[in-house]
């Protein structure tokens, strides 16, 4: 795969300098040779993403209901994740940790190329609540940022920086996985990591379109993709320290992300912007077992996914 990436690379650039030559000896200047643009992001298939979370609630079913840290539906949550990645030609890591006497697990998947020193990075925590199988909190942000990674793999995308995706364990318990990543990174290793990008629920049934604004050109990239199809968004609060950005945020990398809502009540003003229910939670199974495939707002959902894609286009390029 890297050989092969390297290969079209160099085609890119002779077939790019081929061009430029031409322009000059024709008397045309270098500014009105040919020059390759960066192709926009993929509309990410919403059957798939779905697809993927009836195989999450599968795996649930056949294991006590839930995917939880220590329980075998987050180890086979993690390994049919893994598996779709190293088909794509992903490089995978699993990093091992202990919480509360049991083992836990993150998934790292590194996409071939780009700037080493410049790590666009993005994650979701994979476990649920033992409560129930935990397709909305967070089957939603990790089936997303899947299907964009095999996004990635599908286009053979060349970015200028380096792109990472994560899943990880144990954030039920006080983002443990995420902490311990962060954590074991070597003294220089946090400083190479351009952007974090945290994807916790992103299709509640009662929804909201929520973007974190903790660093304003992170902000932007979301908030502009929204405005350009005319949906209000809101600077994320409710999950503020909650989720898998918290580590990252205080060990200095900037943080941006996305959320639909967690068990916080619509308010009539959420309600007449995005439609839904006032005075309802936003995800009224919140952390309870009627988290389920039902449990899934199909617009936010795509809608969110399709962001994610093209916030990890612009911001790797």
């Amino acid at each position: 795969m890297k050989r092969i990436a390297s290969f079209r690379r160099g085609m890119l650039a002779a077939g790019t300098g081929a061009a430029l030559a031409a322009a000059l000896l024709s008397g045309a200047s270098a500014a009105d040779a040919t020059v390759p643009t960066r192709a926009a992001a993929p509309d990410i298939d919403i059957a798939a993403v779905k697809a993927d979370l009836r195989e999450l609630q599968s795996i649930a079913d056949e294991n006590g209901g839930n995917r939880a840290h220590g329980e075998a539906g987050y180890e086979k949550s993690l390994d049919f994740i893994k598996g779709k990645l190293d088909e794509a030609g992903f490089t995978t890591s699993v990093q091992e940790f202990t919480s509360g006497g049991a083992k836990g697990y993150n998934l790292v998947a590194d996409w071939p190329g780009g700037d080493d020193g410049k790590v666009v990075m993005a994650g979701s925590h994979l476990d649920s609540v033992q409560a129930g199988p935990g397709i909305n909190d967070n089957g939603s942000g990790s089936a997303a940022i899947l299907e964009v990674a095999l996004a990635v793999a599908k286009a053979d995308l060349q970015p200028a920086k380096h792109l990472r995706f994560a899943w990880w364990g144990d954030e039920e318990d006080g983002m443990v996985g995420s902490t311990h990543y962060v954590d074991s990174l070597a003294s220089d290793e946090a400083s190479k990591i351009d952007s974090y990008l945290n994807f916790d629920m992103l299709g509640s049934p009662n929804p909201g379109y929520f973007v974190y604004d903790d660093d304003p050109e992170l902000e932007k990239v979301f908030t502009d993709w929204y405005a350009a199809k005319d949906i209000a968004t809101e600077p994320e609060t409710e999950g503020d320290g909650r989720s898998d950005h918290a580590p990252f945020k205080d060990a200095g990398v900037r943080v941006g992300g996305l959320f639909s809502g967690a068990e916080t009540t619509k308010s009539q003003a959420q309600a007449d912007q995005w439609g839904g229910t006032a005075g309802e939670a936003f995800d009224p199974c919140y952390h309870s077992a009627c988290d389920t495939v039902s449990n899934i707002d199909d617009k936010a959902l795509d809608l969110n996914t399709d962001a994610i894609a093209h916030a990890i286009w612009e911001l790797s390029s």
